[in-house]
C-alpha cells in the first residue's frame, strides 16, 4: 500500500482499498505506466520507481524533470486493452476517464505482444516494444503448512482435489497454463483436473493476482495455478495463508513482457528517461522477485507490433 498523505482521511479497509492505481489523480501526472498486473512485486519492490528519480534528478539531461506523481496501473492485460480502448474504468460508483484529455493517460504501456498489438492497431501506443522480462513458467500455491501434502502435477488428479487458475477474462495466461499442464501431464490428466476447476467464489474479480491467493485463502480452493513469480512472491508475503509448490520442467512453458511507448506521449521526456533507467536495471533486478535470468540477445530485443 501507498502511504497516506498526512491529514487526508484515509478509507483502507478491505472494502475500500484500490490496490490496482498508485498515484495521485486530479493533480498533474508527472508520469503514467499502465502495465499487465502480474509483474507488480517487480515493478513497484523498491527497485525501480524510487531509484528512477534519483537517478533522473542526478542527470543534466533530465534533472528539470517533475516526478513526484508518478501513476502506475496494474491491471490484467485485457482490461488494460479495454480502458484503453473504451477511454475509461469504473470502480464502484466512480468511473475514472482515461484519456488525453483527462491526462490520466499512458506515457509507456507494459505487456504481452498479443496485447500490445491491439494497443498499436487503435494507434494507442508505437509500432516498437523491447523485451524485458520472461516469467518462468507456473508453480503451484497452496494452503499454509501443505496439509494435502500436494508435491507434484499428479496429485491435483486425486479425487476431490479443487484446483484455481486464471479465468476465462485472463484468456493469455489461462491458455498458457492449459497447454502447460498437457504437456507435462498429459491432455487426459489436465482435463481430469480442470473438470475440478473452481469458477467461481466469493471476492472473484477476474484478476488472478488477486483471485488465485483469495481462493486458496478462503479454502474455496486447494491449489492454485499461477505463475512461478507470483507464486513466490504469496508464499513469501503471506507465510500464514499459503506455500509454494514448484513444477519441475514448468519453466518451459514461459512468455515475455515488452515495453513500449505510447503513440505521441503526454510527458515524452519523462518516458524517455524512464526507459533508459529501466533498460540499465531490469536484467538485474527482475530475477530477484522469480523471474527468469535472460540473454543480453533477448533482453532489449524488439518486438514488431504490426
Amino acid at each position: 500500500m501507498v502511504p497516506p498523505h498526512p491529514g487526508v482521511p484515509s478509507l483502507n479497509g478491505h472494502t475500500d482499498t484500490v490496490p490496482d492505481i498508485v498515484g495521485r489523480l486530479g493533480r498533474p501526472i508527472d508520469l503514467a505506466i499502465f502495465t499487465e498486473g502480474n509483474h507488480f512485486p517487480a515493478l513497484l519492490g523498491g527497485e525501480i520507481i524510487e531509484p528512477f528519480r534519483a537517478w533522473a534528478w542526478a542527470q543534466r539531461e533530465y534533472a528539470a524533470l517533475a516526478l513526484e506523481n508518478i501513476t502506475v496501473v496494474t491491471l490484467p492485460q485485457p482490461m488494460i486493452v479495454g480502458i484503453l480502448v473504451g477511454g475509461g474504468i469504473s470502480l464502484g460508483n466512480l468511473t475514472l476517464e482515461v484519456s488525453r484529455a483527462s491526462e490520466f493517460y499512458p506515457d509507456i504501456v507494459m505487456g504481452g505482444a498479443a496485447p500490445l498489438a491491439q494497443l498499436h492497431k487503435g494507434s494507442i501506443v508505437g509500432a516498437t516494444a523491447r523485451v524485458f522480462a520472461r516469467n518462468r513458467g507456473f508453480s503451484l500455491v497452496v494452503a499454509a503448512g501443505n496439509p494435502l501434502a500436494v508435491r507434484t502435477l499428479e496429485d491435483l488428479a486425486r479425487p476431490g482435489m479443487r484446483v484455481v487458475l486464471a479465468s476465462a477474462s485472463e484468456p493469455g495466461a489461462r491458455q498458457q497454463y492449459i497447454s502447460a499442464l498437457e504437456a507435462l501431464i498429459g491432455e487426459e490428466a489436465a482435463r481430469s483436473i480442470l473438470a475440478r476447476e473452481v469458477v467461481t467464489f466469493p471476492g472473484r474479480l477476474g484478476i488472478q493476482h488477486r483471485d488465485v491467493l483469495q481462493a486458496i485463502a478462503s479454502r474455496s480452493a486447494d491449489a492454485g495455478i499461477i505463475f512461478h513469480h507470483l507464486a513466490r512472491y504469496f508464499a513469501a508475503a503471506y507465510p500464514q495463508l499459503c506455500t509454494m509448490v514448484t513444477v519441475p520442467g514448468a519453466d518451459q512453458f514461459a512468455s515475455q513482457i515488452a515495453m513500449v511507448s505510447s503513440a505521441e506521449p503526454l510527458r515524452a521526456q519523462a518516458a524517455k528517461a524512464f526507459s533508459e533507467f529501466f533498460f540499465g536495471v531490469a536484467r538485474e533486478v527482475y530475477p530477484r522477485y522469480g523471474f527468469a535470468t535472460i540473454s543480453e540477445a533477448e533482453f532489449g530485443a524488439p518486438v514488431k507490433l504490426d
